[in-house]
């Protein structure tokens, strides 16, 4: 013990581990009323991990060239020893990703995670979101399937709608002039080095922001204003380690069932996790009968198709699906409630919610169908077919959501909040257990 705690103090002179474990795991104090719904933020970091890890196995036998993509795939599912199993643990822990995050930012959303301390926690998570859409958009094209490379031409394409520099920003990020080795090459080198460390800086900026303001809690009341006067210890927090780690680890165990589960059993997940045309190697020369982006893009590509074209020009669209995501930016200066978690507020903010999130999840079915699959209206609404007309619907009650957001979360009537944490018998005894042995 001596020479380890020899060891400790020769790298503590050198480097602030113990001091960072302190600061971040073990005397780092969180609320003691967390729920199921906190352990998506650190699913969402395992998840990363994985790959990460999967990742760099992939691309020991990934062949970034036109001619040998899809066959190097093929390669790696039949030849390379457990090569399907990596295959399938990166595209399942793709969607999966998108997943837990969407969980993630709902939970924001019920609790006021976004409001005042924490805008910048709140600006970090979104730019994190950006850059896993990145991430997945260019590793999208890699398999150099029918549909990965149709739907990299259809989205690559949109950027051409945008006025002046549409046209010279989809060949910047194409490279040539239609979808080609070159793109390849740079949606890989894109894929594999640039998004992924603007991605991990974006973690690390995410969790120091979290660490140096606090954790929200289910009853959305800040856990520092009430400390033990003579410790300095939030009285209604205890230690993220052990207390924390334990109770994700049951949840990592659930998710890992789970995830398993889906590798095993069901890695394409009927078509929506990995599309069957993208068992088919990528034809320039034949496009699918319909292109569409993967399941997590969906509610976006509705958002694009619902707003129809002006002069000819799919740029209403185009902006309107840059703005469903920018005007999450936007969400700590919208809402003007009394409170934050929606344990107190009223029935407009839950009315509100419900809606928004009932939109987002028709959107994203709509997404994923042929725009006339439904039928067509009549003359009266421009032969519109009934999909994008419900696509249109749900869009504006996404929309309404935020736009709105400022007057009905002032007038809604809220509950009193509570100056203490409402926490069980079981968190009272360990934060008192913990503090004796301290």
């Amino acid at each position: 013990m001596g020479k380890i705690k020899a060891l400790q103090t020769w790298i503590d002179d050198r480097f602030p581990m113990t001091s960072t474990w302190k600061a971040h795991l073990s005397e780092y104090y969180a609320p003691k009323n967390f729920n199921v719904w906190y352990v998506f933020g650190a699913l969402a970091l395992l998840v990363l991990v994985m790959q990460i890890a999967t990742g760099i196995l992939l691309t020991m036998h990934y062949k970034p060239d036109a001619s040998q993509a899809f066959a190097s795939v093929e390669y790696i599912m039949r030849d390379v020893p457990w090569g399907w199993l990596i295959r399938y643990l990166h595209s399942t822990g793709a969607s999966l990703f998108f997943v837990v995050v969407y969980l993630h930012m709902f939970r924001a959303l019920m609790y006021g995670s976004y409001r005042k301390p924490r805008e910048l926690l709140w600006l970090f998570g979104m730019l994190i979101y950006l850059c896993m859409m990145a991430e997945a958009f260019f590793g999208y094209l890699l398999p150099w399937g029918q549909m990965s490379y149709w739907g990299a031409q259809v989205i690559v394409n949109l950027f051409g709608a945008i006025p002046f520099v549409g046209p010279d920003l989809s060949l910047w990020i194409r490279g040539d002039y239609v979808i080609s080795d070159a793109t390849l090459n740079r949606f890989f080198a894109f894929h594999v080095i640039a998004v992924p460390l603007a991605l991990l800086g974006l973690v690390v900026a995410h969790l120091v922001a979290l660490h140096e303001v606090g954790s929200n809690n289910p009853d959305g009341i800040e856990i520092k204003k009430k400390k033990d006067p003579a410790t300095g210890i939030p009285l209604d927090g205890i230690p993220f380690f052990p207390y924390y780690v334990v109770k994700d680890i049951v949840g990592v165990v659930v998710f890992l069932m789970v995830f398993s589960a889906i590798v095993f059993f069901a890695p394409d997940m009927g078509g929506y996790f990995l599309e069957h045309n993208n068992f088919i190697a990528a034809d320039p020369l034949q496009t699918p009968p319909h292109i569409a982006p993967v399941w997590y893009f969906t509610p976006f590509y509705s958002i694009l198709r619902a707003v129809p074209p002006l002069f000819d020009s799919q740029f209403p669209g185009v902006l309107a699906m840059g703005l469903s995501v920018v005007i999450l930016f936007l969400m700590p200066w919208l809402d003007r409630g009394a409170v934050k978690s929606i344990r107190y507020r009223g029935s407009l903010y839950k009315g509100a919610l419900t809606a928004f999130v009932v939109a987002f999840l028709v959107l994203g079915y709509l997404g994923t169908e042929p725009t006339n699959v439904w039928g067509q209206f009549g003359s009266w609404l421009g032969r519109a077919d009934r999909a994008t007309v419900v696509a249109r619907i749900f869009t504006t009650i996404y929309f309404l959501f935020f736009l709105l957001m400022p007057w009905y979360t002032k007038i809604d009537r809220t509950k009193p909040e509570p100056e203490r944490v409402k926490a069980g018998a079981l968190s009272q005894r360990s934060n008192r257990q913990y503090r004796s042995l301290r």
